[in-house]
This record gives C-alpha cells, sequence and structure tokens, in this order.
C-alpha cells in the first residue's frame, strides 16, 4: 500500500494561490464529477475562510491519481496561524511550496521553509499565478533559491524541481512561457519526487496527534499520521504526552481517512496512513497515541507560546442583551474553554471578578477570527485593547518583535519609514521591486504595530501591503506613541439626531449618523485635538412659531465611518472598549461615568 502513497503538505505566503490550486487538482483527478457544481475554494469550508478569501484552519484531504494515492494538507498562509503549518509538516514526506510570480519570496514564505528544510523534506517549487501581467519568473525563481541558501539547504534540497503554473486555469508546464495545458506535470512531479512513507507496519501502532477538532457525535477527533504498526477500530490504545506521562487510556471507536472533500470510514490504517481518530475525551495535539505496550513518545513540535492578549468580558453596557442571545460569563467561559480545547494556540485565563477572561494567543487576526465567530453564535462581548506579553530573561524584560516586509510606492515610502521609526521599528532593507514600488524590511517591537494597519493604508491611498512574522523576543524598547487624536464621548443617553451630529462635525470625525442609539461614555467620533471631549448628540432644535422640525430636512451629514472588528480593537486605547454584538460594533469608554473616569485618570498620573 505505501509504495502507492504520497503525503505532501502545499506551503505559501497567504494569498499565493494554495487553496485554489488544490480545487484543480480535485478537478483533473477525477474526485469531481464533470457537471458536479463545487464552489471555488472548496477546502475553505469556513464561512469567514470564504468571506476573507484566506485559510484559517488547515485540512487534510487526498486525491487518486493513476494508481497512486495522494494525500495532500492544504495550510494557512497568515502568521498568526503558523504554528498550525509547522506540526503538520511532520505529517508529510514532501512539499509543495508556492510563490507567487510578481510577489515572490514572502515573510510566511520564509517562516514556513525554513521549517521544511529542517525537517529534511525535499520541496517542488511551483511559480504560481504565472499569467500575471506584472509576472517576473525567473527573477522570483532566484529569490526563492537565494531563501533556501540564506535556510542553510542541502544539496539534495537546492537540487529542487520546478513548475510554472496557474491555479487558477490549471496548468502547469517546465517553462516561464505555459499558458495551456493540465496540472499532469504536477501529478508526476509529486509522484517521481516526493518518497513513499516507508515506515514500520509490523511494529506496535503509534500515531502522533497533529491536528484537533471536535464533532457532535464522535467527540475529540484527532488527526495525524499512522508511525508505525497498523491500528483496527476499537484496538485498545493510550495516549501520552511528550514527557512519557500516560494522559488516559482507552479505544479506537472510529477511524476515518480522507477522500476528497469528506472523512470516510474505514476499518484498519497502516504506518503512513494520514488518518482522523475518535475514542479519546482528553488526548490533544503534541500527544502520542499508540499501543499500550508503547511507552516513549514520538518528538512533536512544542506549541508556539502566545505573544498577545486580549481581555474578554461581560457586555456591560446600557444596551446588553438586546442583540444577544448570549450574555452570562458562564456562557463565555464554557465557549472560551471548549475553544481553549480544540485551538491549542490559545490560552485562556479567567479573571479574579469571574466576569471577564484574558484570551492570549498568537495575533490580532487569529483573536479577531474568534471573536467575529463567537460573535455569530449570537455572544456579546466587552473586548479590551490588545496587549503584548512581556518575558523575564536574565533580570531584563524583552517583548516580542516581528519582521515587517512592506511594498509600497515609492512615493509613500518616505512616510512609512518615518511612522514605523516612531513605534521603534529599525529599517532592515529597502530596494526597488520594480515598477515603481519599493520593498521596505524592518525588525518592529509588536507592540508598536497595533493600531497602525488603518493609518498605514491612508498613509499610502490604500495600495500598500503589509506582511507581519514573529521573529523573536529581544529588549524592551521603551514607550511607543499611540493614536495621536483623542474621541468625542457622549455625555447623554438616547437617540442621536442629524442636527446635533451636525453641529458635532467641525468637532472632528464622526462613527454615527442620525437615529444611532447612543449611552452616557460611547465613543460617537474622532476629535480633531488631541484630548477626549464630552458632548451631547442628542440636543434637537428649540421649536418656534417660525422654527420647524421640517428644516431639517436640509441637514446633510458627511458618512460616518464604520469599523471593521478588527480596526475597532486596533483603534481604542487602553482605557477603551469595543463593545461586540451580533448586529453591532460600538466603541466606549471602559468607564461610563465620567467622574470615575476622572478618578481612574489622576489615579494614573500619580501611579
Amino acid at each position: 500500500m505505501s509504495a502507492n502513497l504520497r503525503n505532501v503538505a502545499i506551503i505559501a505566503h497567504v494569498d499565493h494561490g494554495k487553496t485554489t490550486l488544490v480545487d484543480q487538482l480535485f478537478r483533473q483527478s477525477g474526485t469531481f464529477r464533470e457537471n458536479q457544481r463545487v464552489e471555488e475554494r472548496a477546502m475553505d469550508s469556513n464561512d469567514l475562510e470564504k468571506e476573507r478569501g484566506i485559510t484559517i484552519l488547515a485540512k487534510c484531504t487526498s486525491v487518486e491519481w493513476n494508481d497512486t494515492r495522494i494525500n495532500i494538507v492544504d495550510t494557512p498562509g497568515h502568521a498568526d496561524f503558523g504554528a498550525e503549518v509547522e506540526r503538520i509538516l511532520s505529517m508529510v514526506d514532501g512539499v509543495i511550496l508556492l510563490v507567487d510570480s510578481a510577489e515572490g519570496a514572502m515573510p510566511q514564505t520564509k517562516f514556513v521553509t525554513g521549517k521544511a528544510l529542517a525537517l529534511g523534506l525535499r520541496p517542488i517549487v511551483v511559480v504560481n499565478k504565472i499569467d500575471r501581467s506584472d509576472s517576473r519568473a525567473q527573477e522570483v525563481l532566484d529569490e526563492v533559491f537565494d531563501l533556501f541558501v540564506s535556510l542553510d539547504a542541502d544539496d539534495d534540497q537546492l537540487d529542487f524541481p520546478v513548475l510554472y503554473a496557474s491555479g487558477r486555469e490549471g496548468y502547469a508546464g517546465e517553462e516561464d512561457s505555459v499558458r495551456e495545458g493540465s496540472l499532469e506535470p504536477l501529478f508526476q512531479r509529486i509522484v517521481q519526487h516526493v518518497p513513499a512513507p516507508g515506515l514500520e507496519t509490523s511494529g506496535p501502532f503509534s500515531f502522533l496527534a497533529t491536528l484537533l477538532d471536535r464533532d457532535p457525535f464522535m467527540g475529540r477527533v484527532l488527526t495525524g499520521r499512522v508511525q508505525s504498526g497498523t491500528i483496527r477500530v476499537n484496538d485498545p490504545i493510550h495516549a501520552i504526552d511528550m514527557d512519557g506521562k500516560v494522559v488516559e487510556t482507552g479505544r479506537a471507536t472510529k477511524l476515518m481517512s480522507f477522500d476528497g472533500l469528506e472523512r470516510v470510514p474505514v476499518e484498519s490504517a497502516q504506518a503512513g496512513d494520514i488518518i482522523a481518530l475518535a475514542g479519546l475525551e482528553k488526548a490533544t495535539v503534541a500527544n502520542t497515541l499508540a499501543d499500550p505496550s508503547v511507552k516513549t513518545p514520538i518528538a512533536a513540535q512544542p506549541i508556539d507560546p502566545p505573544t498577545l492578549a486580549m481581555r474578554f468580558s461581560v457586555n456591560d453596557s446600557p444596551l446588553a442583551g438586546r442583540e444577544g442571545s448570549k450574555v452570562t460569563s458562564r456562557l463565555i467561559r464554557d465557549r472560551l474553554l471548549r475553544e481553549a480545547e480544540t485551538n491549542v494556540a490559545i490560552r485562556i485565563t479567567e479573571a479574579a471578578d469571574k466576569d471577564s477572561f484574558e484570551v492570549a494567543g498568537r495575533g490580532e487576526l487569529q483573536l479577531g477570527v474568534l471573536i467575529e465567530t463567537m460573535r455569530r453564535e449570537g455572544f456579546e462581548l466587552g473586548i479590551s485593547r490588545p496587549r503584548v506579553l512581556f518575558r523575564e530573561e536574565d533580570g531584563k524584560r524583552m517583548e516580542p518583535y516581528e519582521t515587517v516586509v512592506i511594498d509600497v510606492d515609492d512615493e509613500h515610502s518616505g512616510t512609512v519609514v518615518e511612522k514605523m521609526q516612531k513605534r521603534k521599528a529599525e529599517l532592515t532593507e529597502m530596494r526597488p521591486s520594480g515598477i515603481g514600488k519599493t520593498r521596505i524590511t524592518f525588525s518592529a517591537p509588536s507592540r508598536g504595530l497595533i493600531g497602525y494597519h488603518g493609518e498605514f493604508l491612508s498613509d499610502t491611498r490604500g495600495t500598500g501591503i503589509m506582511n507581519r512574522l514573529f521573529e523573536k523576543y529581544g529588549p524592551y524598547k521603551g514607550l511607543v506613541g499611540g493614536r495621536q487624536n483623542g474621541v468625542l464621548i457622549s455625555n447623554a443617553s438616547g437617540e442621536a439626531t442629524s442636527y446635533a451630529l451636525f453641529a458635532l462635525e467641525d468637532r472632528g470625525e464622526l462613527f454615527v449618523s442620525g437615529g444611532a442609539k447612543i449611552y452616557e461614555g460611547i465613543i460617537i467620533g474622532e476629535n480633531a485635538k488631541p484630548e477626549d471631549l464630552e458632548v451631547n448628540p442628542l440636543k434637537s432644535k428649540q421649536l418656534t412659531n417660525f422654527r420647524s422640525t421640517g428644516k431639517d430636512d436640509a441637514i446633510k451629514l458627511t458618512p460616518p465611518r464604520v469599523m471593521t472588528l478588527e480596526q475597532a480593537i486596533a483603534y481604542i486605547e487602553d482605557d477603551e472598549m469595543v463593545e461586540v454584538t451580533p448586529e453591532s460594533i460600538r466603541l466606549r469608554k471602559a468607564l461610563l461615568d465620567p467622574h470615575e473616569r476622572k478618578k481612574a485618570k489622576r489615579k494614573n498620573e500619580a501611579a
């Protein structure tokens, strides 16, 4: 069986076309019928994945080609989900490295490629989107080779096969002039270049849990590759952690392999097979599941520590409970603990008051995805400003740093460099990237990047592209400047009137429109000056015999600035919160009462 089996992962930077390529591999291998209706990016099955056009959860699938079974793992391309990519690479025997023919090697390309090369995997390089008008295939290939050299690739890894492809159009070839055909050359390369698993099928069963999810009928489902032996349904197994301690014992009640987009039940699996296994209640990612006679765990990638935390609290605003159905701390706690069960990169800590929880993860996007998912499930939450998690090393305070790669029009490069240096970033490289663009690389403390993305898009007129990747823990850089402007805070509760908002437009930019529900302490706009300003957005016109309400029809308000969840979280300061409900995203002060805010401010200044 294993001679006709190949396990391969597709790795790339975000938006370089992994999932679209898998779609075409499905179609051309006969996984889908000719007349079968299938959505684009079929592997992105989660609603948020479809909307954002990114892969959030790694997924396994398989196709059959000329009597060879090819197990394919589609991996996330965003740095916040990088820990999942690392673990997945231990399941496969080869990787397809996908690189955009115009953008070239990006930060996440470097991260995942380094992990793959360190594990001894030999990559197949696919220069994708070859049909782009700004394609520079040969330069990109040189960049990839230089990247491999910088990552200490051995001679075998440097002798990599190259294909040029368009995942969307479904063709690949050995020349960069290819513009038609099929993915047959890629299938051939996988079978020829990726070795069969070659694992021992006669020894006792062992399996490294790599992915974890929960099924309403089967309970915990662990996915990974069988490292040795054979497993059959109802065989006794136990789970051991990285120190060799037994976590639990039980039976393999269900075994499933992957067929296209489906998980299909099987009676047995042997070394080399990628399977999903159910039957245990406590086992988690990085545990070894094995025959009870096995006492030594399989070496596993440690789970990366979180670098960023936010506080999730019960929504205590005057509008609480009007839009969501899940508003109590008990429901929020249960949901977060369920998330921590399946998402091992997230850490939950309950506060002493039992009404708030610190949720730590790998980045703003990862935590933003969790908040958006909970919001859609009917939860109401109060979310604090993100804060980085510091470390102590040799008595020194250390903080997380990120590599930031920015592609920007030449005219905006000076502004970007100036703003980044104000945020304590160090410029490490700056070079032209063609067609009037510059690529700038920085090493920056994560703390300085919180809230910068919206400002960056404004500074570059929406044309700049920023990519970030965790780099290291480094020395604390000192105070970093935050938002330059204060906010407009409502001093009354009710419905905002167009008449009052029209009078406030001179004060700054508004976040709400006429008729919006307002309460004391809610943020209704950004002040044009640095300090916060309390205003009354409910004021109505004094009516007399000569002044009627009908004259208000002439008021034309500037459309308010509407923020997405990520923009709102990035915008707020330490004394502010985002109120998240199924229907609304509101900005507010953490302390709604103005007297409480003044007391807290005096206390902070004294401290």
